[in-house]
């Protein structure tokens, strides 16, 4: 099959290979790649800046898939050959990844693709859904009635924290700018300006003053979380990788609670709630509650570098797509 290779990280660029089609081995699918998403690890791990992620060299890389099922090894019996599916399913350390035309990947990981959505939306889908619910929903149990802020709610785990709190019914805000609120306020969200609006001044146009319930940070925020956040409160991060003061969210009696995707695919610990948690983003789409916003901008396999440059950037307009087909 084709693929891209890594072979040196100082390097960091792909090689065009032909390699060994992988089998679907005891307990495996085999999967045909249809379309691969981009995501900031991707380009982190490619360029040697994610030690707690980076395989071998050489390697596969690329996290989110969809695709067809070619095959199944012994003992699968959750899908058959012809099913449409998606995940989170490699790219990290033993993990081939989705940059090729097929991979051999643990079932536990898939999830049936919704069947109102393309293949390119569902592979936008699978680590920045998984990141949001495993904060919201697993960790700080966002219900109906709850006021959530997200921290960066135009972002890509921001955007599908939106979406998942409203379809819980909460109440939710997300901090953005004025150019990107739309990707907030289309799915019932308010809009919030960090760059004019103080955190003071939000928490009492919001929540007169008492603090939000849940606070999702997904930049890295916390400080602000701290200030923002109501007495017994939920703050998730899935950013906090840098030094904070706990003393200000403590003497609120908060709860923090860190969120780490990669842990499952990593360890081999709780993947089949992965793909318990894409089968709720199935049911969501297919019942008009979750609908991801994909760059228009495509890309084939040849061209996977660019867009890890664009996702780099940060000016991308959704989540960006490689078209592997």
């Amino acid at each position: 099959m084709r693929a891209l290779v890594l072979n040196d990280y100082a390097v960091s660029q792909f090689k065009d290979t032909e390699v060994p089609r992988p089998e679907a081995g005891p307990g495996e699918v085999l999967v045909r790649i249809v379309a691969s998403g981009v995501n900031p690890i991707d380009y982190k791990i490619r360029t040697g800046a994610a030690p707690y992620a980076m395989p071998e060299l050489p390697a596969i890389l690329g996290t989110d898939m969809a695709g067809v099922v070619e095959a199944v090894g012994q003992g699968v019996t959750e899908f058959k050959p012809g099913d449409e599916v998606y995940g989170l399913t490699g790219g990290v350390r033993g993990l081939q990844g989705s940059l090729a035309e097929y991979a051999s990947v643990d079932p536990a990981l898939l999830a049936l693709k919704p069947k109102n959505l393309s293949m390119r939306e569902a592979a936008a889908i699978p680590l920045t859904f998984l990141t949001a619910w495993e904060g919201l929903v697993d960790r700080a149990k966002v219900s109906a009635g709850k006021s959530v802020l997200v921290q960066g709610g135009a972002g890509g785990v921001g955007n599908m924290v939106v979406q998942i709190a409203a379809a819980f019914g909460a109440k939710v805000y997300g901090t953005t700018t004025d150019e990107k609120r739309s990707y907030v306020e289309r799915f019932g969200g308010t809009g919030i300006n960090y760059m004019t609006t103080s955190v003071d001044q939000y928490v009492a146009e919001h929540t007169e003053g008492k603090g939000f319930d849940i606070i999702y940070d997904t930049i890295g925020q916390l400080d602000a979380a701290f200030v923002a956040i109501r007495h017994y409160g939920h703050i998730a991060s899935c950013a906090a990788f840098q030094e904070h003061n706990l003393a200000l969210g403590s003497l609120r009696c908060m709860t923090l609670s860190g969120v780490f995707v990669l842990y499952p695919m990593l360890s081999g610990e709780g993947r089949a709630h992965h793909g318990e948690i894409l089968r709720e983003a199935t049911r969501l789409a297919e019942s008009g509650q979750l609908k991801p916003i994909v760059d228009e901008r495509r890309f084939t396999l040849s061209e996977a570098h660019a867009a890890h440059d664009l996702v780099e950037s940060g000016t991308s307009t959704g989540k960006v797509v490689i078209d592997i087909a």
